[in-house]
């Protein structure tokens, strides 16, 4: 055996046990009469003593040893003098009296310690050696103790995990496909999937009435911390149920998966319907970790002669608890917070409710005393606080609202990473208008189940039809959306006349799945979470490329193989694919 322990393991109760570590050099120390040297491994780090005394000439090898060598030790456990209680093996070091160097190595670009030296791109370019440092180790270590419990649950509740074909066919609707050019059939493609949606779907048609996957999806979409053209997806779907069915089994998964991985108890999620969370927070996947709701003001500060809010059709803010005290400076800064690209404002007023009551406003001139109290009034303002107004398009002024709010969070460490607080989010729009298209688009797929007692307005309002959809979100973050689907052809079709598809291009992209209507569908809905975000949540971090092994950046690159790259010239002319040099 090349080891008969971990480096983590050995502990005061194995003193005098003869054994064998392997592992890699962490770092060496040289201390006259003797050489200690850090071994570490996946499982923890072991103390190796060299002794003049009784090896000079080990303790000659033990000296040449560099960081990342691959070495074998074999020893006597013995207790240490000088012990490290932050550590298992702390108390413990191996009194080395056999040393092999399984592989040299040379010196690497950075430290292998927690706080490294390593930029983020040369990180990236060496993860396989990043992915040596405790951090980011930990992280998959976290993330795959989230798999184990999120397949103990389900397979608990009676789901089957079925693996869905990778090589499929491209649709028009959501993101960008990846594409991939057949050999065999030239001029024709496959997509790769950005979700096993029809697919899961067909399984409900054929009498697997609970599924799930821990499935790898593909989007080619622009990129951002939260999303990478490769991600994983906790797919679900079920028969025979509700949306009630679908919220009450997964805020279980949920609650068990904090429960046993954080040992966190986050009890039972609230519902909020869309319209509430845009009308309060200006989002539909709102940050509820702290309060600072929307306050509308758009009857009392109209018609007082002051354009910016004339012209609006919202007048909208915040109440900053405890903020009066911001500097002009601070405010100023807010204001070109505001107005960065990003989000497009035109500019923010204030109201500052001093310490003694007083009141100023960056618009004193268009109001008088008595209309500023009451916009303090309406925002439950208190001596101390700090009243934050935008004024505009509706949804766009909301919008922007939002990102001030989130700032203001992060500004009073309102945003706490080892707070969680979920809901749900219900009731959406089954269609959202497209400026660009000139046309309704699906607000989630074309597959949701519009409201039954909204159906009568797809013709009339198809705007306010609300879709059987469902998001759950933490911490701002929406982790998962799923929706009851349509199981009625008739229904699917009237459906995808309504996102403009004709006949004939409903049937080329997707008669198959409306033919297996016909042959019997159950009543059928389903979730997909996001694991990738989801875990990054539970690691507590901002992006989730630090719980996948081997991430993309922020061009969708590689660097670490260098992809994507070019093809040989004799792979192209097999396929009949022709490149423009």
């Amino acid at each position: 055996m090349y080891r008969t322990h971990t480096c983590g393991e050995l502990t005061i109760a194995d003193l005098g046990k003869e054994i064998t570590l392997c592992g890699w050099v962490q770092k060496s120390r040289d201390l006259g009469g003797m050489t200690f040297v850090d071994m570490r491994d996946r499982y923890g780090l072991t103390q190796l003593a060299f002794n003049t005394d009784d090896d000079e000439t080990l303790r000659a090898r033990a000296r040449e040893l560099g960081r990342e060598y691959v070495i074998q030790v074999k020893g006597t456990v013995i207790e240490r003098s000088s012990k490290n209680l932050k550590i298992p093996t702390g108390e413990i070091e191996i009194s080395v009296s056999s040393l092999e160097v399984l592989n040299a190595a040379k010196l690497p670009p950075f430290l292998i310690e927690d706080e490294t030296d390593g930029g983020e791109d040369l990180r990236m370019k060496y993860r396989y050696l990043d992915l040596r440092r405790n951090p980011v180790r930990s992280n998959l270590i976290l993330r795959h103790k989230m798999a184990q419990v999120v397949r103990a649950f389900l397979d608990n509740e009676a789901f089957i995990e079925v693996e869905t074909p990778v090589l499929i066919k491209s649709t028009p609707e959501g993101a960008r496909d990846f594409v991939v050019p057949s050999r065999m059939n030239q001029g024709e493609f496959y997509a790769l999937p950005q979700s096993p949606q029809t697919f899961k779907q067909l399984l409900m048609v054929s009498g697997f009435d609970r599924y799930f996957q821990i499935v790898k999806c593909f989007r080619d979409e622009d990129l951002r911390a939260d999303r990478q053209p490769e991600f994983t997806q906790i797919d679900c779907e079920m028969s025979f149920v509700e949306q009630e069915d679908i919220l009450n089994i997964f805020e279980g998964l949920i609650r068990d998966l904090f429960k046993k991985v954080k040992n966190v108890e986050i009890g039972g999620l609230p519902r909020m319907t869309y319209a509430e969370a845009m009308r309060l927070y200006g989002s539909d996947k709102p940050d509820t970790r702290f309060g600072m709701e929307f306050f509308e003001l758009t009857d009392f500060a109209k018609g007082h002669g002051f354009p910016v809010f004339d012209n609006a059709a919202l007048v909208v803010g915040i109440n900053a608890k405890g903020c009066a005290s911001y500097t002009r400076k601070q405010l100023d800064a807010l204001t070109d917070f505001v107005k960065r690209p990003q989000i497009g404002a035109t500019g923010l007023i204030y109201l500052r409710i001093n310490e003694d009551g007083s009141l100023k406003s960056s618009v004193d001139k268009f109001f008088d005393l008595e209309q500023l109290k009451t916009w303090a009034t309406a925002f439950r303002g208190e001596p101390g606080d700090l009243i934050l107004i935008m004024a505009g398009e509706v949804d766009k002024t909301r919008k922007q609202l939002n990102e001030l709010r989130l700032e203001m969070g992060n500004q009073l460490g309102l945003r706490d990473k080892n707070k969680f607080s979920a809901l749900w989010v219900v009731d959406f729009p089954l269609l959202e208008w497209d400026e660009e298209t000139a046309r309704y688009h699906a607000m989630h797929h074309p597959f949701t189940s519009p409201k039954p007692e909204d159906i009568r307005l797809l013709d009339s309002e198809p705007g306010a039809v609300r879709a059987n959809a469902y998001d759950m979100v933490i911490n701002g973050t929406e982790v998962g959306g799923g929706s009851i689907r349509i199981h009625d052809k008739k229904l699917q079709q009237l459906m995808f006349k309504h996102l403009g598809f004709s006949e004939e291009e409903a049937q080329k992209q997707f008669g198959f799945l409306l033919e297996a209507f016909t042959y019997g569908a159950p009543p059928h809905g389903g979730i997909a979470f996001g694991f990738d975000r989801l875990a990054s949540i539970f690691a507590e971090l901002d992006t989730i490329r630090d719980v996948i092994a081997f991430p993309k950046n922020n061009a969708g690159r590689d660097v670490m193989i260098d992809s994507p790259s070019t093809i040989a010239q004799e792979q192209l002319n097999e396929l009949k694919i022709a490149v423009k040099n």
